[in-house]
């Protein structure tokens, strides 16, 4: 069975500057990749102009509709965040702005239009925080329709007030390795039992 996945980074870097949030995602597509997913270029959704609001289209120049149709084509969403102050980025939340509107969209089955479909998540920071993000980018996603998989998340994070990225390591830590793994064969399999037995409709 054939899947496709989206992977929207959220990083606050605008263009071509180099971001561990670009990174992280690379390697976690790489690894669906290996359990037969498609996905297309990386979305850098600070670059899209996604207009403020929690509809599924704020009006003219608004480049969210854009993105949700990627995401509704797919069976896999990918978010990738970096950490601030301890908490998602504002890109992110964004993000889960403009999701909000999917609770009060059906499919033609009448269900919420995100069901079927699976997110996992990658985060980078340089401090404690990934955990919290996971807790609040998980409760969006599920609250909208989404559902994780087992261990839904990869994450690194630095040396309390240090100043190492993640970019910068070489080689990648072992467990981040092994973690991108995991998430991508959990997410996968369970994508691919969603589409083989869809939740059911209400009566």
């Amino acid at each position: 069975m054939s899947l496709k996945a989206v992977a929207l980074n959220c990083t606050i870097k605008p263009g071509d500057e180099p971001s561990s949030t670009e990174l992280m995602l690379t390697r976690l597509i790489d690894a669906l990749g290996k359990h037969g997913v498609e996905t297309g270029p990386i979305i850098r959704v600070v670059d899209e102009g996604i207009a403020f609001g929690v509809s599924s289209d704020e009006g003219a120049g608004d480049g969210w509709p854009a993105i949700r149709a990627k995401v509704l084509d797919a069976q896999i969403l990918v978010i990738g965040t970096p950490i601030w102050l301890g908490n998602p980025s504002s890109v992110c939340r964004q993000v889960l702005e403009r999701l909000d509107a999917f609770i009060s969209e059906e499919d033609d089955r009448g269900r919420p239009i995100a069901y079927d479909r699976v997110a996992i998540l990658a985060t980078v920071g340089n401090e404690d925080g990934a955990h919290n993000v996971a807790a609040q980018v998980y409760q969006g996603l599920a609250d909208v329709g989404f559902t994780i998989p087992a261990g839904g998340q990869t994450y690194w994070v630095g040396e309390a007030m240090g100043s190492v990225d993640y970019r910068d390591l070489d080689p990648e830590p072992e467990k981040v390795a092994s973690t991108n793994q995991d998430v991508a064969r959990n997410a996968a399999h369970l994508a691919r039992l969603l589409q083989s037995s869809p939740y059911p409709a209400a009566p």
